[in-house]
């Protein structure tokens, strides 16, 4: 089977796991792979009012004969980690901590979570005898590019704790590939947007303003440029690499290919949003000077070649899709401690 077919088999009637479901990718993922014909066991974040995030719509009412089963905890207990194995065979990584302003602040926080849970996340697919393990990485663990457009066999370069951490988890599955053989690879997606993103992402902090029809706008620079792929194209990546016929410690980055400056997404969201403002830069939003990442320009041929993988939703498109969700929605929920 070559890597395209391999790439596209359905999960019908298989067991998945995937931490991170009640967060913005990790929902849309749990609706593909319910979609797909997959039993689903969702991880979200424990709080205090039993919240699943962006599954509470799915989960009200279902039960495991229906294909989804949520539970409420943290990838940093280890022993709830390893009970959540139980008939998996598949397990999808998402949860994270990913606010990278928050990095600043409680960088401990990150590597508890970002390190020692997939750490942890590692150990029980080891241990349990899973036959796959997706784990997610993020383009931020380049910095600011020697080179573009990236390869995944640029070096990386920490510029944010929350990149540190990152970095420190994708070497963590490499090694566990290495010494253990642990069938797991890795997934990194570059920027990501769509329905349901934080209201801290660029897009959705654009696009909100916009909507409320305010006349300044506050953002962080507008220079930097950043790669965006639609959360459905980013979705279907996570199930072709799942399914793709690849050795343990494969990396397989997603991107479109083009990148466009803050600036000029702006320009289009306004356009969408048939709006006019005058930007003003918010110092809560302006990375430290060398922390800043200046542009992210993927080459994705390695996942059209690997995985049969190209993006399908143009940035346009993807924008006035997100505006139209952003339009019906009158108080949208920011997901909470994993965003994935």
């Amino acid at each position: 089977m070559d890597a395209h077919d391999t790439a596209t088999t359905r999960l019908d009637g298989s067991t998945v796991l995937v931490t991170g479901a009640s967060g913005f990718i990790g929902s849309h993922l749990v609706e593909r792979l319910l979609a797909d014909g997959a039993k689903v066991r969702a991880l979200c974040c424990y709080n205090s009012n039993g919240s699943r995030g962006w599954l509470d719509d799915l989960s009200r009412g279902a039960t495991p004969a229906d294909g989804l089963e949520t539970v409420l905890g943290d990838v940093r207990d280890a022993g709830l980690v390893r009970s959540l194995m139980d008939g998996v065979d598949t397990v999808f990584h998402l949860a994270a901590l990913i606010a990278i302003p928050y990095s600043y602040q409680a960088p401990a926080s990150f590597v508890d979570t970002n390190v020692t849970g997939t750490l942890n996340v590692l150990e029980a697919v080891r241990h349990a005898g899973v036959a796959r393990m997706v784990h997610t990485s993020t383009s931020e663990v380049y910095g600011t590019p020697q080179r573009v457009p990236i390869t995944e066999a640029h070096p990386l370069c920490g510029q944010s704790p929350y990149a540190a951490s990152k970095i420190a988890a994708d070497q963590l599955c490499e090694a566990y590939a290495r010494s253990y053989a642990t069938p797991v690879v890795i997934l990194r997606p570059f920027n990501t947007y769509g329905p349901r993103q934080s209201a801290r992402a660029v897009i959705p902090t654009i696009l909100r303003q916009l909507l409320t029809g305010v006349r300044e706008i506050h953002l962080g620079s507008l220079h930097p440029r950043r790669d965006f792929t639609y959360v459905s194209d980013t979705v279907d990546g996570f199930v072709r690499i799942a399914q793709a016929d690849l050795a343990a410690g494969t990396l397989v980055q997603l991107g479109t290919g083009r990148s466009v400056s803050i600036g000029e997404l702006l320009a289009l969201c306004l356009v969408i949003a048939d709006a006019d403002v005058l930007p003003v830069t918010d110092p809560q939003r302006v990375r430290p000077p060398r922390s800043e990442v200046e542009v992210l320009l993927s080459d994705p041929s390695r996942a059209a070649d690997l995985l049969g993988w190209t993006p399908a939703v143009r940035l346009q498109h993807g924008l006035s899709e997100t505006t139209r969700w952003l339009r019906n929605r009158v108080d949208p929920l920011v997901a909470g401690r994993y965003e994935r």
